[in-house]
C-alpha cells in the first residue's frame, strides 16, 4: 500500500465509522479528487459527506471550527500547507485556543500537504510544522510511513482537540509497504518511535526527513562502523521527550535532521531538550542540519544544495562522533 492511499483509506474508514465525520476542502470532490487524489472516490461512496470549498483557507477553517462547536467531526484539506498562514487566525486564535476559553471541545483535523520537491519553489514546498506547535491546543503530527499515516490520520479524526495533520507529498506516491490495519502495531499519538538501534549518537527527524536519516544510518553503519539510534519524533506536539531523552543517554550524542528553517525550528527546541535536560548524558555538543535559512528556490540545483540529504546528514553525524 502506498503513503496516499493509506490516507484514503483512513478518510474511508473513518467516515463508515462515524456518521459526523465529513470531508472538506478545495476540489476533493468529483472526478478531481483532491490535488493529490487523497479523496478520489469518496464522494460516491458517501454522498454529501465529501464536499468542495470556495477557494478560500480562511474560509475553509472557520467552516470547520464551528462546525466541530456544533459536533461535526470536519476534516478539512488545503491544498499546499504553505497556504495555511492564510487560515492562521482561525486555527490558531480560534481552534486551538476553544477549549481554554470556554471549555467546548473543538475536534477539527487540517490535512496540510508538506515538504519539498524540486521545482515547487517557495509556495509549495514549506515545511510549517514551527509555525503551528508553536501554539498551545493544537496537536501537530508528522507521520512518516504507511502505517502512521493510516493509524494516526484514525486517532486524529477520533480526538477531541484540533489535529494539524502534515501529509509529506513526496511521500504520496513514492512511499509503500506492506500494511493490514487489521495486524499492524500501533503506539498511538503523542509517542515517538526508534526506527533503528545504535549505540553512537541519537539521530532525531520526522515526517520524510526520517528516510534520508535511514539512508545516512545505512551510510554510518557500511562505510564506517558507526551505529546510529533513528528516532522518528511522528507526534511533534505534544513532543515525546523522554523518548528522546532516553536514547541520547544511551549513545552520549545527538543530531537532529529536519527539512525546516533551522531559525525558531522543531529542531532547535529538541536540541535545546537535550541540552538542558540530558546535558549530564551528553558527550559532545547536540547538533542540527536544516535547510538553508532562505525561502525554498525553484531550480533543482539550487533545491538539492538547500534540502539535507543522507550524505549530509552522516557527515554531521561523523563529525559529532569524532567530537
Amino acid at each position: 500500500m502506498k503513503y496516499l492511499e493509506a490516507i484514503r483509506l483512513a478518510l474511508g474508514d473513518s467516515l463508515a465509522a462515524d456518521p459526523r465525520v465529513f470531508l472538506y476542502g478545495q476540489d476533493i470532490a468529483g472526478s478531481f479528487g483532491g490535488a493529490f487524489k487523497a479523496t478520489k472516490g469518496l464522494d460516491e461512496r458517501f454522498p454529501g459527506r465529501v464536499l468542495n470549498s470556495p477557494i478560500s483557507e480562511d474560509a475553509i477553517a472557520g467552516m470547520a471550527v464551528g462546525a466541530a462547536l456544533d459536533g461535526a467531526r470536519p476534516v478539512i484539506e488545503f491544498q499546499f500547507a504553505d497556504f495555511a498562514s492564510v487560515a492562521f487566525n482561525q486555527l490558531v486564535n480560534q481552534a486551538a485556543t476553544t477549549f481554554w476559553r470556554t471549555g467546548r471541545a473543538c475536534p477539527l483535523v487540517a490535512r496540510l500537504p508538506v515538504g519539498g520537491t524540486p521545482g515547487g519553489g517557495p509556495f509549495h514546498c514549506q515545511m510549517p510544522e514551527a509555525w503551528l506547535s508553536h501554539h498551545p491546543g493544537l496537536v501537530v503530527v508528522a507521520p512518516a510511513t504507511v502505517a502512521d499515516a493510516y493509524f494516526m490520520l484514525r486517532d486524529a479524526i477520533a480526538c477531541k482537540d484540533p489535529v494539524v495533520f502534515l501529509e509529506h507529498k513526496y511521500l504520496y506516491y513514492h512511499l509503500e509497504a506492506e500494511f493490514d490495519p487489521r495486524t499492524a502495531e500501533h503506539p498511538g499519538l503523542g509517542r515517538a518511535v526508534v526506527r533503528r538501534q545504535g549505540t553512537d549518537c541519537t539521530l532525531v527527524s520526522w515526517s520524510g526527513m526520517v528516510h534520508e536519516c535511514l539512508k545516512a544510518a545505512e551510510i554510518l553503519a557500511a562505510e564506517h562502523d558507526v551505529h546510529v539510534e533513528v528516532v522518528d519524533l511522528r507526534c511533534l506536539r505534544p513532543l515525546d521527550t523522554e523518548t528522546i531523552l532516553a536514547s541520547v543517554a544511551h549513545t552520549g550524542r545527538l543530531v537532529v535532521a529536519s527539512e525546516g528553517w533551522p531559525f525558531g525550528g522543531i529542531a532547535a527546541e529538541v536540541v535545546a531538550l537535550a541540552a538542558s535536560e540530558g546535558f549530564r548524558h551528553l558527550d559532545a555538543p547536540p547538533a542540527r542540519l536544516c535547510a538553508q535559512d532562505v525561502p525554498v528556490p525553484f531550480h533543482p540545483d539550487l533545491f538539492a544544495s538547500h534540502h539535507p540529504d543522507a550524505a549530509r546528514i552522516a557527515d554531521l553525524v561523523l563529525d559529532t562522533v569524532r567530537f
